[in-house]
Formats: structure tokens, sequence, C-alpha cells
């Protein structure tokens, strides 16, 4: 049973969709909310929220009705009564799930219909088998391939929203669990369909897959959608998003009552840092995703600024422009001398360039503490010890080739946007190293870390490659060297989206 009891009358239009004393907005909608899952008193609140904003809606099932809203119902269930309920045509019904209601409510009005917002009784698999061996599917990322095709995003957004949310609770394991979990996802190479296509797939738990069988019978996670309506998981998500800001302090910032980003720049008693303010002051340019044309004409800039100083310097674009995707939120560098030592101070005279031609806008330069003689180290940092900076530049319209030209918010009328750039500096005998570390991606390097370590006895960072067997550090001056030495096939950075 879908409803209460249920009257033996069938209202006409007219009395069904009586709205008290508000005008009735949009004629050609006629919403009825089931009431199973949902209950009586929240349908009624429901029904007067619609109704408060111009919608018509029928306490009882008719042949008037356009749209039917439930929460939480089978598909299979709530097209069987349906079927059963002796209306002309169950056709022409569009039978929505919540999600639509809400999204209507929040716009004041009825918004499009996408198919994340329709109910349909699923279709049987035919082929339910694994998209591909399982055999040949590794726990480590690092032997796997996965490029920018990811045929599961279904899945692997959700997983990652699960991860940050963990993050910001400081819940290492489930945030690790479900980032593996999304890296053997995005390495299949076609979609699951049912839970018995991932049976004997790696780092997929039971957490895991009761998710992934909620998306599969209802296309949406129920758990998602309560984090994302959380106050701190929103706020610290809006907190991080600003250049400068780490959860630690966005929780600081949410437990002292602040919500947005106007209540931190009036606080009084906030004191941000220089990267802080950077980070405020072009928020809505290096919020926005740059992209990959973007990143060219940065790369250009770059390039010219930095042969300009040293002709024969060595100079790669990293993350994940390296790895082919199309956009990213900054654009990193990673250059060197061919002679060990000429690679100190090259960055400060890059700056000093880039100031020249009026185009720094923020600069944090960080220089050397690596030392040779503390390798091995046996923890890893997030930041490696070479000399760096983290730069925002500003970037013209017609340096950036293609139609589109710069990200730009309607309206904005100026002829540049603030992009962010990072540049690495080590010394060339430890170029292969940072060049793999800052390729990424995040997933990618943490298994191959756990793999040098737990499978090679070996432990490798961004500045070294240590055999814990031999007690040295094996020399490499590419990628493939360190490859080789793990006893590892090469994969291509284009390979390497986990």
């Amino acid at each position: 049973v879908l409803t209460n009891k249920r009257p033996t009358t069938v209202a006409s239009p007219k009395q069904a969709g009586a709205q008290g004393q508000v005008e009735v907005k949009f004629k050609e909608v006629t919403l009825y909310l089931v009431e199973r899952k949902m209950g009586s008193s929240r349908r009624n609140f429901l029904t007067r929220l619609a109704r408060s904003k111009g919608f018509r809606v029928e306490d009882v099932l008719s042949d008037d009705v356009t749209h039917v809203v439930a929460e939480d119902n089978q598909a299979e269930v709530l097209w069987a009564w349906l079927m059963g309920h002796g209306l002309r045509d169950v056709s022409r019904l569009a039978v929505l799930d919540i999600s639509w209601f809400t999204d209507s409510m929040r716009e004041g009005r009825p918004v499009r219909v996408e198919t994340r917002h329709s109910i349909q009784v699923r279709e049987p698999v035919v082929n339910c088998s694994p998209p591909t061996a399982v055999a040949n599917v590794s726990q480590y990322a690092c032997q796997r391939r996965t490029t920018t095709e990811n045929h599961n995003k279904i899945f692997t957004d959700v997983m990652e929203e699960l991860a940050e949310s963990s993050e910001f609770n400081e819940s290492k394991g489930p945030c690790l669990a479900f980032r593996q979990a999304a890296s053997v996802l995005k390495s299949l190479p076609s979609a699951v369909h049912c839970l018995k296509a991932i049976q004997g797939l790696p780092c997929l738990g039971e957490h895991t897959k009761a998710v992934m069988e909620e998306i599969l019978t209802f296309g949406r996670s129920f758990k998602v959608e309560e984090i994302r309506c959380d106050e701190r998981y929103q706020a610290l998500k809006l907190f991080t998003s600003v250049f400068g800001v780490g959860p630690k302090t966005a929780e600081k910032w949410y437990r002292r009552g602040l919500r947005s980003l106007q209540e931190i720049l009036t606080e009084p008693n906030i004191q941000l840092n220089r990267m802080q303010r950077a980070g405020f002051l072009y928020y809505s340019d290096i919020s926005k995703a740059v992209s990959k044309a973007e990143a060219k004409a940065v790369g250009c800039i770059i390039e010219e600024t930095v042969h300009w100083i040293a002709p024969d310097a060595i100079l790669a674009l990293t993350g994940g422009f390296r790895r082919g995707k199309e956009y990213g939120h900054d654009v990193d560098f990673l250059l060197t001398m061919p002679e060990m030592g000429k690679e100190e101070g090259l960055l400060l005279h890059v700056i000093d360039r880039l100031k020249d031609q009026g185009i720094l806008l923020y600069c944090d330069y960080q220089g050397s503490t690596f030392d040779v003689s503390k390798l091995p180290s046996c923890r890893f940092e997030d930041m490696d010890c070479f000399q760096k900076c983290f730069l925002i530049l500003r970037l013209e319209q017609g340096q950036v080739e293609g139609e589109r030209g710069l990200q730009r918010d309607p309206g904005d009328s100026r002829g540049w946007r603030a992009v962010r750039v990072d540049l690495v500096a080590p010394p060339v005998d430890r170029y292969a190293f940072a060049l793999l570390g800052w390729t990424g991606s995040r997933q990618f390097g943490r298994d191959l870390r756990t793999f040098a370590q737990k499978e090679r006895q070996m432990l490798l960072d961004n500045h070294a490659l240590y055999d814990k067997t031999k007690k040295l550090c094996l020399l490499a001056t590419t990628e493939e060297d360190i490859f080789a030495h793990l006893g590892l096939e090469y994969v291509e950075p284009w390979q390497r989206n986990a």
C-alpha cells in the first residue's frame, strides 16, 4: 500500500487543486505526492510548501495528475501500484524522485526533468559478468592503466565526495578506502551494471558495495545527499576552496560560528596570512577551473621566461595536464639545469623576470631544504624539500588560443584572469623522482610508494628510491629507470589517472 486510506470518491480537479488564497502559477503541472516512505506529516508539509509556491497538488491520484513524486520507493513496486490504479494512460505520467521536487522548490518553478530525476523500472541486465578479468585488476594503481575516460563516474563521484567528507572528519581509514575504491572503478574498461560484476575486484569493501547497490537501485546515494546538506561540510568545503586555507583552519573558522566568506572577511579577530589574502583577493578567478588551452598559454609564458634566463634549462609540465586532463585547478612545472648546482637561484631569477613583465600578482618562494645526507626518509611528506614557488599570474585573453579563450564569469569585461602556477626546481640527479611524484595522480603515487615498500622492500619519495636490502639509494635519470628498479612495467603519464 502506497498511501493511507484513499477516499472512495475522486475529487474534481478544481477541488483537488484548490490552493486557498495562493494563485496557481504553473497550470500545466499537477503534482501527486506518494505517501509511502514519505509519511503523512512530511507529505502534508511538502504539499503546503508546493502550494505556497504556486504549484497545484492533488490530494488523490487521478487522471489530472501529470507528475507523481515519490521518496525512497522501489521502482518496481511503485510502477506496479500505478499500473493497477485504473488510470487511463499511465505512460504519460512523469514518475519522479523527490530530488526533482526539491530542485523545483529551490528554483521556485518546475525544473526540467532530467534522467537522474526519473524513476524507471530497470531493464534486466543480460550479461552481468565482470567488465574485465579479475586476475588483471591489481590492488595497486601503479599496476593498472587508468585514462581520463571514466566509465563509472556515477560511482566514483560519490566515492570521492565520501572520501572528502571523511577527510574533513579526520577519518583516515574510510577516506583511503573510498579513494582506493574510486581508483579501481576508474580503471575498468566498461560500466558496472550490477554488484555481481565486481565480485573479486580488489579494494571494494562492504561499505563501498552498499553505496554502489544504492546507486544501482535508486540512481543516487542518500548518504551523499545527506552530507551535501550538512552545514559543517558545506562550510569546510567552501573555506578550503580558498587558496591557502587547509582543513584545520577551515574547522577553526567553522567552530567560531563563521559560515560564509564574507563573514570571514568582516571578522575583526581573524588575521589572514599573505597566501590567504591573495586567495580571497583573486577568489573568483582561481576558484574556477583552468582549461587545457589556458595551461598551454601559461606554459608558453613560463618556457619563454625560463629559457630567456637559461637557454639550456630543462622544463616539464606536470600534474593533471601531463596526465591528459582537460581541466585542473592550477598549472605545475618542474625545471632544472643539466649541470648539478646550476639550478640554485634559478627560481629567483624567474620570479624577477615575471615581475618585470608585470604579470606576477602573487609569489610565495620557498628555498631548498634538501639534504642528501638525510636520505632515506622513512616518512613521506606531502611537500618535498626542493626549492619551489607558488604563484598567481595574470593571463591575458589574447594569449589563449581557441574559441572559448579565458574561463570567465558572464558579464566579466576584463581581458585577463588570474591563474595559479607552481614551479619546483630540484637538482638534476633528483629530477626523475620529482617528475614522477609531481605528475600524480594522488592515488597512483600513494600506491606506488606502498608497492615499493611492501613488495620490494624499498622506500620511494620525490627525492630518492632507497633499497633497504642493499642499503643504498638507486640512481635514476628517467621515470623509466624508477619503474625498472621496482620491477614494474612503465606506465605512461596519461595512464596514471587513478
